[in-house]
């Protein structure tokens, strides 16, 4: 329990998310109805993907104010608190790909591709193509093949077709690139990764206690610890680490924590 703490919570939120969802599709339950991309609150207020809307705005059609609003207010909560936060505690698909490494692990298999000879940067230019398609087709672009999008009508319709999606990506990840699609592609987590990087929770690293174990850089999924680990006390600066809190757990030399750094 110790060594998996923050992984327990975090599969807590994200299957207590899609729960609350499917409850609204299906039982009348209305903390939470739609998706990820648009969703109303208790009948009461709109929570929107920002990413989604933007794009949107990029095909001359201007969604209602609420949508707006709740896309503002998402924008504000992931800028200030967490940046790629979502990534890691909110989106369903992370279960997935953590699953791939997990499955990669246990039984050895390699991906075709090395991490590091993979750019990261794709998922950027990932983001600039939804927008200039969706600018072009007059369709919000990505949102007809966004996973996330795709994998909530699976699970709340039971459309196979729909989950098929997501046995894509777990085998993309597994053979293909380890953390292929959320470290390489998914436009989201760019997007998030490009306006979180004021965020006010960041990873703490004591070096004093530090001993080069190493077992952070098994687990970080982007290894973004490598950014400081061994080289000084601080905080992991870069916008895309997900703040999965992996690394703490797996760390027993109480070097490595969450702080808030205003």
């Amino acid at each position: 329990m110790k060594n998996n703490k923050y992984l327990i919570l975090r599969r807590i939120i994200q299957i207590g998310i899609l729960f609350l969802f499917f409850s609204g599709a299906n039982f009348g339950i209305n903390i939470l109805k739609g998706n990820l991309s648009t969703a109303i609150v208790a009948d009461k207020f709109y929570l929107s993907d920002p990413y989604a809307v933007l794009q949107m705005l990029f095909t001359g059609y201007i969604p209602a104010v609420e949508v707006i609003i709740g896309a503002v207010i998402i924008l504000v909560f992931y800028s200030l608190l967490g940046g790629r936060i979502f990534c890691s505690w909110v989106c369903p698909l992370n279960i997935i790909t953590d699953f791939a490494s997990y499955v990669r692990k246990k039984t050895g298999i390699k991906p075709a591709l090395k991490m590091k000879t993979v750019s990261g940067n794709i998922r950027y230019y990932v983001v600039i193509l939804g927008l200039l398609l969706s600018f072009i087709t007059g369709i919000a672009s990505f949102e007809l093949i966004n996973p996330i999008s795709i994998f909530f009508r699976g699970l709340i319709f039971g459309s196979v077709f729909s989950l098929s999606t997501v046995l894509i990506i777990f085998l993309f990840d597994l053979f293909i690139v380890e953390h292929g699609w959320c470290g390489h592609i998914c436009p989201v987590g760019a997007f998030y990764s490009l306006t979180g990087k004021f965020r006010f929770l960041k990873i703490y690293h004591t070096y004093e206690n530090c001993t080069l174990c190493m077992k952070c850089k098994r687990v970080c999924p982007e290894i973004q610890v490598l950014e400081i680990i061994g080289k000084e006390t601080g905080n992991i600066k870069s916008s895309e680490c997900t703040d999965c809190g992996r690394c703490i757990d797996v760390c027993d030399d109480n070097a490595l924590k969450f702080k808030l750094k205003m």
